[in-house]
């Protein structure tokens, strides 16, 4: 008698000889079929992947990359009676059983598989729960769908059960469709399989797929950027990029500047309290990441349950450096980082120069939305900068790149105070250029600069994290110090739409003023409510919409730093030629 999944079935006997042979119509692209740490066995979840998308296969199994969407909740939710295990497989003298949740493998095909349900009687049949309806088509199912079920009939044969046949259940229509295990079939399901180990054993994912219709539903569809990486690899011929990701993610940073707060969770709720007092309660699901400013206290309950759904924790002094960051494990796209680092060691200069080019040139642009006639024109500045973002992408050293980078910094803080209103101005005392200083900010205007910059740094950390990517090896900025080198890379794009622009806009609206500041006596920083007045604007910032200049679709901010991080990686995976920075015109 079998129980159910503690059952793990290894068959004996001879493998099938074309499993171990790679057909050379199959051209991968140099694939590696020869290459030891493809595992032993294939889910089988895996196959119907396979033979659905080859990229989201790879993305999915061999990078271990995976996203939960409203359609895998739902196919959860759908699996979740069958998921329990239950019953045993009948031997032949038995009465029909039914056992849910069986778990079998054979090494000879080289494939897993936990069936949904097993009906057993006279003969075998796997059930597998699928959440939507029955297609109208002929074969009565798609064929990943037939695929999948007839792996599973071929486990149970492996296992000593006679299996002719297999069932899928359309939980949306209630319908049961029978699936004929005919030799077609068989065929497909042992090509499928041989398939899948040759997509596993390349280096790089397959090319993703153009303009198709699978593309908008799938989850994975923010990692893969089909049409984004299509259009850039000049694949997508004259077809608009598609937004296929949402314009904003719903959850938002949860920020907790109370010194002595305690931060704990209930209920899955993140709530906030002061001696003994609830200041703030909210779900963990509506939280990207938690900020904590100063002397707060977190639960070790509240960093299993984030470190579970891959919110980082984020830790700043109390007056406003970035410090550190907690996360979970680290991602599994171990291909990914090393050739980051691989990347790094070669001291790509194009990448570094695509990093200085696109700063610069937003810098102009702001700088020419926002400059005041009254104050002068700034045409001398505008004119170099665009000169200067030019010679970026001349250099031939890595010090003609700091060079050009360092004097359109000096030129664009020398106009900076233009871009205030005089009321401003004169309240700043920034009559002349803006002599930049750090630790510690000497004066006010200062002071927000470097506020903001360390929420910048902060985001694209965890950005870089949750793509995958190593935040400390940069490609423009040198690892050193333990600071976030490629964050601070990509934030170099960013500072003058994102930081610079949210300085400019709170002090000529009025929204922080004198009283928001702290003077001491080794620099400047800024008070409780002023810093909380400054997160606001910072997030409205980021919510803020705004035109993808190389996609044409419209996101916002925070969805452009991840997009952006995303191309990076595009780049090192060598699926695009080169990284286009963000810039705005």
């Amino acid at each position: 008698m079998l129980q159910y999944s503690e059952v793990l079935f290894r068959c004996r006997r001879p493998v099938r000889s074309h499993l171990l042979h790679h057909s050379p119509s199959h051209d991968l692209g140099s694939p590696m079929s020869d290459r030891a740490d493809v595992p032993t066995l294939l889910p089988a979840r895996m196959l119907n992947e396979a033979v659905y998308c080859e990229r989201l296969f790879y993305l999915e199994w061999v990078q271990g990359r995976f996203v939960h969407n409203a359609d895998t909740a739902k196919g959860c939710s759908t699996h979740s009676r069958v998921d329990r295990a239950g019953g045993r497989l009948a031997q032949m003298d038995d009465k029909p059983q039914v056992a849910r949740s069986v778990t079998l493998s054979s090494e000879q095909i080289g494939v897993i598989a936990t069936i949904d349900l097993v009906e057993s009687g006279e003969t075998v049949r796997p059930v597998d729960y699928k959440k939507g309806t029955a297609p109208d088509i002929p074969e009565g199912a798609y064929e990943p769908e037939r695929v999948q079920v007839c792996l599973q009939g071929l486990l149970l044969r492996e296992a000593g059960y006679p299996c002719e046949s297999g069932v899928l259940y359309f939980a949306g229509s209630r319908k049961r469709v029978e699936i004929p295990f005919d030799e077609a079939l068989i065929s497909r399901t042992y090509a499928a399989i041989d398939r899948a180990r040759q997509l596993a054993a390349r280096e790089q994912p397959p090319q993703p797929l153009v303009d198709s219709p699978k593309c908008p539903r799938c989850s994975l569809v923010g990692l893969c950027l089909p049409d984004e990486t299509n259009t850039l690899a000049a694949r997508q011929g004259h077809q608009p990029a598609r937004r296929l990701i949402p314009t904003d993610e719903a959850a938002q940073p949860l920020y907790v500047t109370t010194q002595g707060a305690y931060v704990g969770i209930s209920s899955g709720r993140i709530e906030i309290r002061k001696d003994q007092e609830k200041l703030a309660s909210t779900r963990l699901i509506d939280v990207s990441q938690i900020c904590l400013y100063g002397n707060v206290q977190v639960s070790s309950q509240v960093f299993r349950a984030v470190f579970r759904e891959s919110v980082p924790v984020c830790f700043f002094s109390y007056g406003g450096w970035f410090q550190g960051l907690a996360e979970g494990l680290p991602s599994k796209h171990v291909d990914l980082r090393r050739r980051q680092l691989m990347a790094s060691l070669r001291d790509e200069l194009s990448t570094a120069a695509a990093f200085v080019e696109g700063k610069i040139r937003n810098c102009r642009t702001l700088l020419r939305r926002n400059i005041r006639s009254a104050s002068g024109s700034g045409t001398d500045a505008l004119s170099s900068l665009k000169k200067l973002a030019q010679q970026a992408r001349e250099c031939s050293t890595a010090g003609q790149l700091l060079g050009v980078e360092g004097a359109a910094a000096r030129m664009y803080f020398t106009d900076f105070p233009k871009m205030l209103s005089d009321t401003a101005r004169t309240s700043y005392a920034q009559a002349g250029p803006l002599l930049r200083s750090r630790r510690p900010p000497l004066d006010p205007l200062n002071c927000l600069l470097s506020y903001l910059y360390a929420l910048l740094a902060k985001d694209l950390t965890a950005t870089c994290y949750s793509v995958g990517l190593d935040p400390y090896v940069g490609l423009f900025h040198r690892p050193r110090f333990g600071r976030p080198a490629l964050a601070l890379d990509l934030m170099e794009e960013f500072r003058p739409l994102i930081a610079d622009s949210v300085a400019i806009s709170v002090i000529n609206n009025g929204e922080v003023g004198k009283e928001d500041f702290i003077h001491r006596s080794a620099g400047v920083a800024l008070t409780d409510s002023g810093r909380r007045t400054v997160l606001r604007a910072y997030e409205r910032r980021l919510s803020t919409e705004v035109r993808h200049p190389t996609f044409g679709y419209t996101v916002t901010y925070r969805r452009v730093l991840e997009v952006q991080a995303r191309l990076i990686a595009a780049y090192l995976l060598g699926e695009i030629a080169n990284y286009t920075p963000f810039r705005t015109r």
